[in-house]
Parts: C-alpha cells; sequence; structure tokens
C-alpha cells in the first residue's frame, strides 16, 4: 500500500512540510481538471456482474492471516538512479509491473507473497494528468498502461498471484466534469448529486470532493467503481487519504461513511476483494476500520522520498513508537499495516544490515502485512535471505497475537506474545547509535527458571538459559527467537495502586476503571505528582522484575525508584486508548523486608496512570 499517493517531491523534507509540498502539487494537476471523456486504451462501460457468488462469499476468508506481496510505490517515490527515468513517479508502467510481477512468481511466490499492486498514478500521464471515463471512473493512462487494467490483472493471474489496485478517497475534481457527468446504471443520477452542493474537499490532499451518502446516487458512484475493478479481475483495492486520520480532521475528512461504502460496494460485485485504508488512520475510529476493511495504514509513508527508498529515521523507526498502541486492534479479517518492507536490496534500500534485519523483525512481531516495494529483480543475497526465512514469516504469519513491548521503550526494547503452543516469541532491539547489550527476563513473561531458546533469523537452537537471555546488539539491530519454558509459573504479590496504605502527592488521585484490577486505578500523576505503594515485602536482597499494570492512551513517561533510590524516567507505550489497560516490567533493587516503589511525574508533563504492580516473591 502506498500513501501519500500523490507526488511527493523527491527528497522532500519530513512531516508536515514535505505533506505540504505533496498538496501543492495536488493543487496544480487539479487546476487544469481532465476531460471526461472516454480515453484511449479505456475499458468500455462495465456490464453487471454475471458471477453467481453471494455477497456473503464476497467478504468472507479475506485476510484471515496478513496479506504478503509487492507495492509499486517504493519505485516510484524514489530517485534513486535509473527508476524514474520519465520523470517523478514515472516507473509506474505496464512493462514494470508485469517484470516484477514475473519476478514475484519466480521468487517469492514460493513463501506466501502473492498480491501485486499497482499504487498511484495508473489512471495518469507523466505529468499526473489524469484520464476519466463517461461516467466519471478513472481509466488508465494510455501510455503508461497500453493494454489496459483488464490486461495487466490477466498477466498476474496467469501467474497464480493476485492483482491489486489503488485509488484516493471521494470524487476526484477532474472526474467531476460539469456536474452532469452520468453514474454509470444509475439512471438520473449525475456526479452533481453525490457530492455536496458547496463542493467541500476531502482525503489527506484535498484532492477530491466530499461525497454525500445522504443522496443514493453517491452509494451508486462507488458501486460503479467497485463493479469495474470486479470485471477488470482485480482482488485488492488501497482507499487512499482517508480519514478521521491522513493528517486531517474535521467533519470534511472523515470518511467513515465512504469505506461502509465500498464494504458494501464490494460485496454486491459477488468478487472477493481486500480493502486496504490508507494512510496514518486515526486510532479513534480503529473499530470503524475493523468493520469495514481489511487492514489499516497506521503511520505515514514508510519511504523517504529521498535517493534510496527509505532511511532509518525517515521513517522505519517510527513505528517502534507508533505500533503498540493498535497491538490489540488486529486480527483475522483485518491487520494493522505498517506500510512497505524496503529490505531485498541494501543499496537501493539506503540501509545497514543491521537495520534491515530490525524493520523484517518489527513488522513480523506486529503481523503486519508483508509487502516489499524493492526492485524484485535486483535482490540481493541477504535481502533474500530475510524475504524468505520460513520461521519469521511464521511469526508473521501465525494466529497468536500481536507482539507488544514488555519493557519501556528506550533504545533498549524487549518485545513480546504468547503463542498458542505455550511458547514465546521474544524480540531484542538496540535502536541506539552504538552497540548495546539487551536483555529479557523470563519473569517479565510470567516464568522463571531454564528455558529452550531458538534462533529464528539463523535458524538455530542455542540451548538453555537460566532466567534470561542477553544479546550484545549493534546499532539498530536486533535478535528474534522462539522461547520454549521449561521452569516453573512465577509467583508474584499484587500491590493495588488505590490501596488505602499507599501515599499520594499533589494531584494524584483514584478513579474507576472497568480494565483495571478492582475497578480502580490512580491517574492525574502530573506536575509532580506522585504514587508511592508502602509495605512491598521481599524475603531477600536483588535485583527484581516489576511488572506494571498501567492505562495511557498516549506514550508517557514516568519515573520509577525504590525505596530512596534515584530513579529513571522510563516510557511506557500507549495502550491504544484510556479504556485499556496492558503491562510493562521495570528492574528494581529491593531489600529483604518492607520497601517502597514510587511513580513520579515529575514536574513537566503526564504519567501514565498505574492500576497495580505485580512483584515477584523472590528473585
Amino acid at each position: 500500500m502506498r500513501s501519500p499517493s500523490y507526488p511527493a517531491l523527491p527528497g522532500a523534507p519530513a512531516g508536515s512540510v514535505r505533506r505540504t509540498i505533496r498538496a501543492l502539487l495536488v493543487l496544480a494537476v487539479t487546476a487544469g481538471l481532465a476531460a471526461v471523456v472516454p480515453a484511449a486504451g479505456a475499458a468500455a462501460p462495465a456490464k453487471a456482474s454475471t458471477t453467481t457468488t453471494t455477497a456473503a462469499d464476497a467478504t468472507s476468508g479475506i485476510a484471515a492471516t496478513p496479506y504478503m506481496g509487492w507495492s509499486s510505490w517504493s519505485m516510484q517515490s524514489s530517485s534513486y538512479p535509473g527508476l524514474n527515468p520519465n520523470g517523478n513517479y514515472s516507473y509506474l508502467t505496464e512493462a514494470n509491473v508485469l517484470k516484477q510481477t514475473d519476478a514475484l512468481a519466480s521468487k517469492l511466490k514460493q513463501y506466501g507473497y502473492d498480491y501485486v499492486n499497482i499504487d498511484a498514478g495508473w489512471w495518469m500521464d507523466n505529468n499526473w494528468k489524469p484520464g476519466y471515463d463517461q461516467y466519471g471512473r478513472q481509466t488508465p493512462d494510455p501510455v503508461r498502461f497500453p493494454n489496459g487494467m483488464k490486461s495487466v490483472a490477466d498477466h498476474i493471474h496467469s501467474k497464480g498471484l493476485k492483482a491489486g489496485i489503488y485509488l484516493p478517497v471521494g470524487l476526484e475534481k477532474g472526474a467531476y466534469g460539469d456536474g452532469k457527468v452520468p453514474i454509470w446504471n444509475a439512471p438520473g443520477c449525475t456526479t452533481a448529486d453525490i457530492v455536496y452542493s458547496d463542493l467541500r474537499t476531502t482525503n489527506g490532499w484535498d484532492s477530491s470532493y466530499k461525497l454525500d451518502f445522504s443522496n443514493p446516487c453517491a452509494q451508486k458512484y462507488i458501486d460503479s467503481q467497485a463493479q469495474m475493478f470486479a470485471d477488470w479481475g482485480y482482488d485488492f483495492l488501497k482507499l487512499d487519504g482517508v480519514g478521521p486520520g491522513s493528517f486531517k480532521s474535521g467533519d470534511n475528512y472523515n470518511n467513515v461513511a465512504d469505506v461502509a461504502a465500498w464494504h458494501t460496494a464490494i460485496a454486491a460485485t459477488g468478487r472477493p476483494i481486500h480493502l486496504e485504508l490508507s494512510w496514518s488512520l486515526d486510532i479513534n475510529h480503529a473499530a470503524d476500520w475493523k468493520q469495514y476493511s481489511n487492514g489499516w495504514r497506521i503511520e505515514t509513508d514508510v519511504e523517504c522520498y529521498c535517493n534510496t527508498l527509505v532511511t532509518w529515521e525517515n521513517s522505519v523507526n517510527d513505528r517502534w513508537n507508533d505500533a503498540p498502541a493498535w497491538s490489540n486492534k488486529a486480527g483475522p479479517g483485518g491487520w494493522n499495516d505498517l506500510d512497505a518492507i524496503d529490505v531485498g536490496n541494501g543499496a537501493m534500500d539506503g540501509l545497514t544490515k543491521a537495520e534491515r534485519q530490525s524493520y523484517m523483525t518489527l513488522w513480523a512481531i506486529n503481523k503486519s502485512p508483508l509487502f516489499t516495494g524493492d526492485d524484485l529483480t535486483q535482490l540481493d543475497s541477504y535481502g533474500v535471505s530475510l524475504l524468505t526465512n520460513k520461521e519469521v514469516i511464521a511469526v508473521d504469519q501465525n494466529t497468536s497475537p500481536v507482539a507488544r513491548p514488555v519493557t519501556p521503550v528506550g533504545d533498549q526494547q524487549v518485545w513480546g506474545t504468547k503463542n498458542s503452543d505455550g511458547s514465546y516469541t521474544v524480540a531484542l532491539f538496540n535502536l541506539g547509535d552504538s552497540p548495546a547489550s539487551v536483555t529479557a527476563n523470563w519473569a517479565a513473561f510470567g516464568f522463571t527458571g531454564n528455558a529452550s531458546v531458538r534462533d529464528l533469523w539463523n535458524k538455530a537452537n542455542l540451548g538453555t538459559y537460566k532466567n534470561k537471555i542477553t544479546e550484545v546488539l549493534p546499532a539498530h539491530g536486533s535478535r528474534l527467537f522462539t522461547i520454549n519454558p521449561g521452569g516453573k509459573t512465577l509467583a508474584t504479590t499484587s500491590y493495588e495502586a488505590e490501596a488505602a496504605g499507599n501515599t499520594l502527592t499533589g494531584n494524584a488521585s483514584v478513579a474507576g476503571c472497568d480494565a483495571c484490577s478492582g475497578g480502580k486505578k490512580v491517574g492525574n500523576l502530573y506536575s509532580g505528582s506522585t504514587l508511592r505503594f508502602n509495605d512491598v515485602t521481599v524475603k531477600k536482597d536483588g535485583i527484581y522484575t516489576v511488572k506494571v499494570a498501567y492505562v495511557s492512551g498516549d506514550p508517557r513517561s514516568v519515573t520509577v525508584y525504590s525505596n530512596s533510590g534515584n530513579g529513571t524516567s522510563l516510557k511506557f507505550p500507549s495502550t491504544g486508548d484510556w479504556s485499556t489497560a496492558e503491562t510493562v516490567s521495570v528492574q528494581l533493587a529491593l531489600k529483604a523486608g518492607s520497601n517502597t516503589i514510587t511513580f513520579d511525574s515529575g514536574s513537566n508533563g503526564y504519567a501514565p496512570d498505574i492500576d497495580k504492580i505485580d512483584v515477584p516473591q523472590s528473585v
């Protein structure tokens, strides 16, 4: 999937500045609206589907596991030498898609990669001027796709693969015409009927008019687009610029109704079509995305819009901060989309080997779709080893929950999840700029003693480790393990944050919490407020792995210390919202007998709300 599907200047700066540049380019494109006439190479008006497949069949079984494949956008958006010789974004052509299709079939299909996704520009010429048919629907550019989109889908299918295509949300300005453009299979409906009379705009670039679904003609327009794609034989649609999200807010940018309309339209075609949403979707509407689609982007583009496909800082490493909030939103039928995995060619990717492995590791443990944007005809041997590691792919494709950080999210992090067979998938990350040790303590996963360890990247059994595993990782490096406990369940004592014997200072106060143990938590930890657990008792001196249950709708830091220690400011990842509790584990020195454990907000900012702590009864 690719987002911002509209032009971004190669080498453009990150963040809002880059998005502003894209918006200016879109305005330039839409200023001279394309004529609404059949374009050369356009498909004939779609006919009603003759398939007897029911609507229920068309929406069942989609995205049982995260999809895998290839997407065109990473190479389209890069200024890597030779990729776009005919101007920005010119890489997208029929010839190049077919070349990548053949390479995917021969190199990666056997490992589960089966989608070939055509991104933005298939209906635009090299100057980004769009073309539409007589019904206001996008029609393929005759230079980019001389044989049309059905021919391309047919070739993709001939290789045993699935075909994907792309649209921005809303009615593109160029498709409006004079408002009298008829809607296919909807007598009496025109483009003036399907949008608001004030022509308010929508999507992440304001490149479309917002559809008004109070008029049934708007649904008919979406139906016509969906039927066209079904008749062409497409199996996947990326709908881009969707809000709430995509860095826009307000009613004009709420496209939940559009997504619901697409869900309905796809079902009506009788053809199974995976619906993927982009880009940087609002987590507060996660339930809507899951109800109406099969996947949703949780972040902005991974591409750097520079002379490689990506860079570590722009913006691969952002995902470690943003993925945890979404961890409990994904599951069969709909998955959190971290964007393309450009790990197949070191020179083109712009990453070190360590970064490429960490990139793939994070995507796998988050069960993100695995789709690469690399030139599949030029994969290097290391890239092939990453993309075809069956044990790592299995982590992405199995039914265990999405992994979360089990430690605070600093430069050194441990992520993990429990698998259905009782084993654990555990990832170690060093996000720092120099080598560092990272330790996974078995206590963070609720057991102690011996455990057998398998290294998934190196496909090797490492033997038995007692209580923990420690690895020295290079800058931006990682390891990925399967841990099989051989010891015993860790005995802990729970201490509730709201207990009467604790000490609260400043603004700290007890509040109700349906998701919390005992139905309560301590919140309002800000401006120097503290929560102190008193009389935390252990039998002997040692370093204890204390599990902290907390609630935080965004990532927040808190200083944690035991007894009279100085404490360390630790960043807790978001739990996704203010009604979900999660846990992280912290290492604290405790002495035999009674101890205190303090959570201090510090003088600036807010700390997470605290539910309880679980303290091991022995080290």
